[in-house]
């Protein structure tokens, strides 16, 4: 039997801003699995900032994406056929093997899922954007009660549950996302102490001063530009800064900050960090994340956009700041494993 998968592939390299003819949809037929594979259909699929990083051809913590071959990313499949003892048709596993509606993959890079937890959380508070929270709030942070923990994108997949976390450390957050609404949810859902709309202010200095009049302790940094400059100007003596993302410069020449002195009279520690160096606290990430989620004390929020065709589209739309907490494709609709 021949089995048909749709899946983008990078037709052209993005210069600055990707834009949708960088992407093309292709029809593909699939070999039957081999031993040790599985046939899955994707239910779920994941889109985040980093893959523009892999888009550019330049190597780095992560193989760049090839032109003319398929985009991979985070997805969520129900098994359809299976090789491997250890999984059987119709279970549900996260896997790579994104940007496609159908997939063979290896047994062994697949985990079964817990779904009596929403199978999309798998991609976010569960997945890597959560595992870089935990990692970047707890392993470099190191939060302690009555510190006060500044957080930018903290509205996205990755800042809100770093918010959440340190407010489980009973921190004060200082959060910065742009939109009203998204302020209104980290200060009613996630908890957040002050909130800076940064679409609404041209000086993030005077901003994060009034929100953290005692200076920051601990910075989460999603996108660097004027927010990084803007904690080291509030930065306390001997502050954490945990340096997960640069969504500000993906696109554009990067602007170095030009208060870097600040790290040495303060006595700074700057850290940056990628999820894959750090997999010896995976499953501790998920039993804390797991027990925060039954205890109420973590929340997420998603945008979802149906439709394979629209995966390009909702990929541009994270570097607009369209999305309110995790960006997830969903193709349950159209599944006919």
């Amino acid at each position: 039997m021949t089995i048909m998968a749709r899946q983008f592939h990078l037709k052209s390299r993005p210069e600055g801003l990707p834009q949708a003819d960088n992407f093309e949809l292709v029809e593909q037929d699939l070999p039957a699995p081999e031993r040790g594979q599985l046939l899955v259909a994707n239910r779920w699929l994941s889109v985040d900032p980093y893959m523009r990083g892999r888009m550019t051809g330049r190597e780095s913590y992560m193989p760049p994406f090839q032109v003319g071959e398929p985009l991979d990313g985070a997805a969520i499949g129900v098994v359809v056929e299976s090789k491997n003892e250890r999984f059987s048709p119709g279970e549900v596993v996260s896997h790579f093997a994104g940007w496609r509606d159908r997939a063979i993959i290896d047994a062994a890079s697949a985990t079964k899922i817990d779904t009596t937890i929403p199978e999309q959380a798998y991609l976010g508070p569960l997945g890597f954007p959560g595992f870089a929270a935990y990692i970047g709030m707890l392993q470099i942070g190191k939060p302690r009660a009555g510190e006060t923990v500044f957080v930018s994108a903290a509205a996205g997949s990755v800042g809100s549950l770093a918010v959440q976390i340190a407010k489980i450390k009973e921190c004060r957050v200082v959060a910065s996302a742009g939109g009203e609404d998204k302020l209104r949810w980290l200060r009613e859902e996630a908890g957040a102490d002050a909130t800076i709309n940064y679409k609404n202010t041209d000086d993030m200095v005077a901003a994060l001063r009034e929100a953290a009049p005692k200076g920051v302790d601990i910075y989460f940094d999603n996108v660097g530009g004027t927010h990084l400059e803007a904690a080291l100007e509030a930065a306390n003596d001997f502050a954490r800064f945990a340096l997960c993302g640069m969504i500000e410069q993906y696109n554009s020449e990067p602007v170095g900050p030009r208060n870097i002195y600040a790290v040495i009279e303060k006595s700074l520690l700057l850290q940056g960090f990628v999820t894959i160096h750090n997999m010896s606290v995976w499953e501790d990430f998920q039993r804390d994340v797991t027990r925060w989620i039954a205890d109420g004390k973590v929340k997420w929020q998603e945008t979802v956009v149906h439709g394979l065709e629209r995966t390009p589209s909702a990929f541009l739309d994270l570097f607009a700041g369209k999305n309110i907490g995790k960006m997830v494709i969903d193709l349950r609709d159209g599944e006919t494993p």
